[in-house]
């Protein structure tokens, strides 16, 4: 037996010393908070990306009674923009959450689907998407979203 480890490098910022455009892109995903359709969860999310041609698109998360026929923030607004704009690469998404009157104070992280969207997202252009989770009290930042599903299943895996 071998062991592997795998690590995930995450810069930790306060909101004020990020860049004015991740800033700006955390606004964005804010906003769209109050967008959500959660009337099951009470969980509130919103979500921003920014592609390489300097437009923005948000999302939040659209819930339904019957579960998984809802969607979470982050494929809306990356669905969203690649519709628009389907040859444009992902520079960043932002994605934050309110919930119980607040947002959270601790970065909130993307479920397993929207893992695997972002990562198809990243394979398909070939270029990295820096990933900003936010929460009040920190804003982490990721250089890819390898780094959120380290083992993944992607593209080449299927010629193996």
């Amino acid at each position: 037996m071998t062991e592997k480890i795998i690590e995930t490098k995450v810069n930790v910022y306060k909101f004020d010393e990020l860049s004015a455009a991740h800033q700006q892109l955390i606004e964005k995903a804010k906003e769209q908070v109050n967008k959500a359709y959660a009337p099951y969860s009470g969980f509130h999310v919103g979500a921003a990306v920014l592609l390489s041609n300097g437009q923005i698109f948000a999302g939040s998360n659209q819930e339904n009674s019957a579960y998984p026929s809802g969607l979470c923030a982050e494929r809306v607004a990356m669905f969203y923009a690649n519709a628009q704009y389907p040859d444009v690469p992902v520079e960043a998404l932002a994605i934050t959450a309110y919930t119980n009157g607040g947002f959270l104070s601790d970065p909130v992280t993307p479920c397993g689907s929207c893992r695997q969207v972002l990562l198809e997202t990243e394979t398909r252009f070939d270029k990295d998407i820096t990933v900003l989770l936010h929460g009040t009290e920190k804003t982490y930042e990721l250089t890819n979203v390898k780094q959120l599903l380290p083992l993944c299943f992607e593209k080449s895996s299927l010629n193996r």
